[in-house]
């Protein structure tokens, strides 16, 4: 008896799963056509934006586009989901159909009964920056909100994980610290290839531990911060702790007003797992990696910005010849960024992986426990 009901709420889940899949993927195709060179399908296309006016850019309900909204996004979604539960019959039993029939038209009544107003759409003044992986909330559908061409998934996160539209970059504005080194200047050609528009900001030039004056107007225009600087052997513990932290913070204080989050991508390192394995050449260096560890664990927990940290194994750079070119490293971090992950491992080892559950659960002490004595 217990094995049916389990088979049963299984054949369900994959059920309104795939179905939903279906209306993203429509969802999808509808923003496409926005720019056919066919009316029929940009008319179509235009029936869609309608919702994206209903709740606009500036994530501000308008009611006079409320009744549209039903008949040209609510009822299609609607009517398409059902369509793809409806397919199933030729797989699973009627019942198992009928049960996730029912919660459509369940969940669709309660949002006719709002006049299109559910938990994904309502105003907002502000995104937050803790956004579902696996399954869609209201700061996750916000972002396709104010990104229209990205963040297509409605209920299960499966369209965006597959497709990598999880993660606007054409036309957003990125400020990339490190580009002088290999893996910054892989991230800058490739956010421009993108169409990304890149400023740079170097190390003992644009800041320095403790002055940050010349990067505010830099900070102001971004909307991504990356941090690829850093040192491996002369004072590690500016470049890789101190700046990494006093930059995040005052990026995201500076975001405090925007409507969505500031976002910021920092690159650690797989030492933040095996440590300085009793090489002295590699203590000053494992210390500033780990003391930054500690302290993105907060960052990567908090509403006030999306943070993602990156965990690459060693790459070909100035300091010498590894299993991966700067451009793979590169390549790999945004197919994980592109698809939502905050915890971006690139490696070959396995090591940056097991880190994660370091990174998450397992760091002890505080940062000033790794600051190695003067």
């Amino acid at each position: 008896m217990i094995w049916d009901i389990v088979v049963f709420l299984l054949q369900a889940f994959l059920v309104f799963v795939v179905s939903t899949a279906l209306f993203d993927a429509l969802h999808w195709v509808l923003h496409k056509w926005e720019n056919s060179r066919i009316p029929l399908l940009r008319k179509f296309s235009s029936w869609h934006w309608v919702h994206h006016k209903f709740l606009g850019l500036d994530m501000q309900i308008n009611p006079a586009y409320a009744r549209a909204n039903i008949w040209f996004h609510i009822l299609p979604e609607y009517l398409t989901s059902m369509a793809g539960t409806v397919v199933f019959l030729f797989i699973f039993p009627w019942p198992v159909i009928a049960a996730v029939a029912a919660l459509r038209t369940i969940m669709l009544v309660m949002t006719l009964r709002e006049e299109g107003l559910d938990y994904n759409h309502m105003s907002m003044d502000r995104v937050g920056g803790q956004q579902g992986l696996l399954w869609v909330d209201n700061n996750y559908h916000a972002m396709h909100h104010v990104y229209p061409h990205n963040f297509f998934s409605s209920f299960a996160n499966v369209f965006d994980l597959i497709f990598g539209t999880t993660c606007q970059i054409k036309g957003r504005h990125f400020l990339v610290t490190g580009a002088g080194g290999a893996f910054g200047a892989a991230m800058v050609a490739k956010l421009t290839s993108l169409g990304g528009i890149v400023e740079t900001a170097k190390s003992g030039v644009d800041f320095s531990a403790g002055n940050y004056a010349a990067m505010k107007e830099k900070l102001e225009r971004a909307e991504v911060l990356v941090l690829a600087h850093g040192a491996k052997s002369d004072d590690c513990w500016d470049a890789n702790y101190v700046t990494f932290r006093d930059l995040t913070e005052l990026f995201t204080e500076m975001g405090k007003t925007r409507l969505a989050p500031p976002e910021v991508w920092a690159v650690g390192s797989e030492v933040e797992f095996h440590g300085d394995m009793g090489m002295d050449e590699l203590k000053a260096y494992s210390s500033s990696k780990r003391a930054f560890a500690w302290r993105a664990r907060d960052f990567y927990r908090s509403d006030a910005l999306i943070y993602r940290h990156i965990v690459p194994s060693s790459f070909t750079s100035a300091m010498g010849k590894g299993p991966m070119s700067a451009g793979t490293a590169v390549n790999i971090a945004l197919f994980f960024i592109r698809r939502g992950f905050r915890y971006v491992p690139v490696t070959f080892t396995g090591l940056a992986v097991l880190n994660y559950f370091r990174f998450r659960f397992f760091q002890k002490g505080q940062p000033d426990d790794f600051k190695p004595a003067e």
